[in-house]
């Protein structure tokens, strides 16, 4: 007990003084960064009018000179104004019309259709029986059509007949009295023919108007004559052409396209056929006016240009605001010309966007810590960097950000989570820092976050994400029409035309498109230069072609057989525990590079040949040799420039392990000289142990590897039992105590291992012997 409290005065003071000395570092860096973003991203307000538009004049001040100067913003704003409220240019659609006409048309061959079935109308010389007294026969019904004939046939007055059968009645006796019985028949049998006809049609019509109520033709259609019906068409046509060359907006209402059929065809159709008229035009007529994208565009801009500039003028030693006075937009240039609007920096809004921006870095960090980003100190200065590229493209362009670029680069270097905020915060900081035209900001802070978020999506459990620069490339064509889309919806809230700033909105897709091809082009060298692992890198590290693993391959075979093997197994482990598969398959494939100092001192590349090492006969430098293969591996490792990620895998996959094999013959001898010096760590790799949960799954994949290979003929239950040896004797022996792997994810490693070593070793038909 005395000497634990001996040792804790003496350690702990240590302890305290380093973590004092970390918090002064954590709180250094915070001030640095708060710092930082707050002069680069609150450029506003370094060059601040304190005499600014609304605020109160403090004393009289006048013009020490006579001047005119133009007020450029106002000029502006009216310029706006004059664009938004150009009248549109409408111009007819003729494929409209086209569509129009061929459906009147259709509408009017099915009316010839029903008239032809009905027959000719007047069915009689108009002579013998008028138009009146056949429409009256050939529609009257049955029972007044009997007391016609049985009034014609005895001759008997007309007393009690309304005046259309008294009419028919006079005209058919007349007819009779002139001509033959046999003529007479003949009569009486086409007006019966007629009424059967116009009885059929009706019904028909009637019929249709139950299934169909909104039916054009009806009983005024059938009793107009052959020669109406044609009149009828031509005016109908004649009118619809007249209403189309007139031209039907979008957006009429029918009450008033309605009242407008109605107006036109008073003047221009039968009066007996305007109803139906009416009706064949409101069902066909339809919008025809289209808008002229660039006609009105260039109205627009002239009527733009056609306004003048707006100035202000002033003559030496005028009055420009008195005492007490609200300085107005015109007082305010004249101030800002004879520079007596009093820029300089204006500490109190700067003061507050600082503070502003402490919190959004604060929130960062809560965001980081929530999603265990495990950030490095060079992983702050690049995202410092991209954050401060952003206040510096709008200083150099006035309008272009670069929020798409970083948003792609942060998401794809970060993950969602840090991407996403990052752009989030970035954005409002830039609204409240910068003088960004919110028309600008808002489309390429969309782009921006967009990218963020979804080049990101690998970070999220179960996904590999984006591991193609042609994936990436097509983010990059969403980013730009989400650009211009989102620049068009905006100025359309401003200026309704919004064909008006269609080459706008077009062009900021392509410079969305634009900043896209930029982050591809510098993702490669961010990578590199800030020794950043993204699943695209390391998809392609893990590509067999590249020039390690095909030494490997090649110079080692049988430990990249074996390496293979090992990669298969702890990709499977990782997606089940949702860890980074890529930074695994790609650490794996790494992991025994050092083996090609010497392939023929490790057993799987021997191929049968004799041990080399029985030829050396001495435990410690065998194990030399096999110690070696770790540090020659980072050697190489270097050499080839391969992140930092992926050499960690090559000791941390063996960590401090015990090379059991030669230390057991190192016992053997030392028992046989003890005067032979034997310590234990001379058999032990130098470590460090695994850091992560990843180089934890390597360790426990290579370990399990040849005992899995030698179990061709076992049951699953049997490997599981010798895997969960493997896995118990690393977890005693303190291998696995920093890798934040879990007993109970250890249980399931196993299974999984045994899972992959099934479907490797799956059995086949015993194929007859030829």
């Amino acid at each position: 007990m005395s000497l634990f409290r001996r040792s804790y005065k003496q350690t702990a003071p240590k302890s305290r003084r380093t973590h004092l000395k970390n918090r002064l570092y954590c709180t250094g860096m915070f001030v640095f960064v708060v710092l930082s973003l707050s002069s680069g991203l609150g450029y506003r307000f370094y060059n601040q009018p304190k005499l600014d538009v609304g605020k109160i004049a403090p004393q009289t001040l006048t013009a020490p000179s006579s001047a005119n100067v133009e007020d450029v913003k106002t000029t502006e704003e009216k310029r706006r104004e004059a664009r938004s409220g150009a009248s549109a240019v409408w111009v007819v659609d003729p494929q409209a019309n086209e569509e129009i006409h061929q459906n009147l048309q259709q509408l009017l061959a099915k009316a010839n259709q029903i008239r032809e079935k009905l027959g000719n109308f007047p069915f009689f010389k108009t002579s013998v029986l008028s138009i009146a007294t056949q429409t009256y026969l050939r529609q009257a019904p049955e029972p007044q059509w009997q007391i016609v004939l049985r009034t014609l046939d005895k001759n008997s007055n007309l007393t009690g007949l309304n005046s259309a059968q008294q009419l028919a009645v006079k005209q058919l006796r007349t007819y009779r009295q002139s001509n033959s019985s046999q003529t007479f028949s003949q009569l009486l049998k086409a007006i019966a023919q007629a009424r059967q006809r116009y009885s059929i049609t009706l019904n028909t019509l009637s019929e249709n108007a139950i299934t169909q109520p909104q039916t054009l033709y009806d009983a005024t259609f059938l009793n107009l004559s052959d020669a109406d019906w044609q009149k009828t068409q031509i005016q109908v046509r004649q009118t619809l052409d007249r209403m189309l060359a007139q031209g039907i907006y979008p957006g009429l209402s029918k009450d008033n396209l309605n009242s407008a059929i109605g107006m036109q065809v008073s003047v221009s159709v039968l009066k007996t056929a305007q109803p139906l008229a009416k009706r064949l035009l409101f069902a066909v007529i339809d919008t025809n006016l289209i808008k002229d994208i660039e006609q009105t565009k260039l109205i627009a801009e002239q009527a733009a240009q056609a306004v003048k500039p707006t100035t202000v003028s002033i003559q030496k030693g005028e009055v420009i605001v008195k005492a007490g006075e609200k300085i107005t937009q015109a007082d305010f240039v004249l101030l800002d010309h004879f520079q007596l609007s009093q820029r300089g920096i204006d500490w109190l809004h700067l003061i507050h966007f600082t503070a502003i921006v402490g919190l959004a870095v604060a929130i960062f960090r809560l965001v980081e810590r929530r999603f265990d980003a495990k950030l490095r100190g060079s992983d702050y200065i690049l995202i410092l960097l991209l954050t401060l590229s952003a206040p510096l493209l709008i200083v150099l362009t006035k309008s272009l950000t670069g929020l798409p670029a970083i948003g792609l680069l942060l998401g794809s270097f970060y993950g969602t989570a840090i991407g996403g905020t990052v752009m989030g915060l970035l954005t409002i900081l830039l609204s409240i820092g910068t003088e960004l035209s919110w028309h600008d900001l808002i489309p390429s802070a969309v782009g921006g976050i967009l990218g963020g978020l979804m080049a990101g999506q690998w970070r999220f459990p179960g996904r590999e994400g984006l591991r193609t620069r042609e994936e990436l490339a097509t983010l990059g064509i969403l980013i730009g029409l989400t650009q211009g889309v989102v620049y068009l919806l905006v100025n359309t809230a401003i200026a309704p035309l919004w064909y008006a700033v269609l080459g706008t909105a077009t062009f900021k897709s392509l410079a969305g498109l634009i900043w896209s091809i930029l982050a591809l082009g510098l993702s490669p060298y961010l990578e590199a230069l800030f020794d950043l692992v993204t699943p695209i890198r390391l998809a392609e590290l893990s590509n067999p072609n590249r020039p390690l693993l095909k030494r490997l391959a090649h110079e080692a075979p049988g430990t990249f057989q074996h390496t293979l093997f090992v990669a298969t197994l702890a990709e499977a482990a990782a997606r089940a525990l949702n860890c980074n598969v890529e930074l695994v398959r790609a650490g794996v494939l790494y992991h025994d590079i050092g083996k090609m100092h010497d392939p023929l001192g490790f057993i799987e590349n021997q191929m049968g040949d004799p041990n080399k090492h029985d030829a050396i006969n001495d435990p410690w430098k065998s194990a030399e040799i096999i110690k070696k293969h770790v540090s020659e591996g980072l050697f190489m490792a270097r050499h080839y420039k391969l992140p930092t990620a992926i050499q960690a895998f090559i000791p941390e996959h063996q960590g401090t392990i015990l090379i059991a094999y030669f230390y057991q013959q190192a016992k053997l001898q030392h028992k046989n000289n003890p005067q032979q010096l034997l310590h234990e760590s001379d058999f032990r790799y130098d470590g460090p142990i695994p850091q992560s949960k990843e180089t934890g799954i390597a360790m426990l994949a290579d370990a399990c590897e040849a005992a899995l290979r030698s179990q061709k003929d076992a049951t699953p239950e049997a490997a599981l039992i010798m895997i969960n040896k493997i896995l118990k004797a690393r977890w005693q022996d303190n291998q696995l105590v920093d890798s934040g792997l879990t007993r109970e994810e250890m249980s399931q490693i196993a299974h999984i291992f045994v899972q992959v070593w099934q479907q490797f070793h799956h059995q086949r038909i015993a194929y007859p012997k030829l």
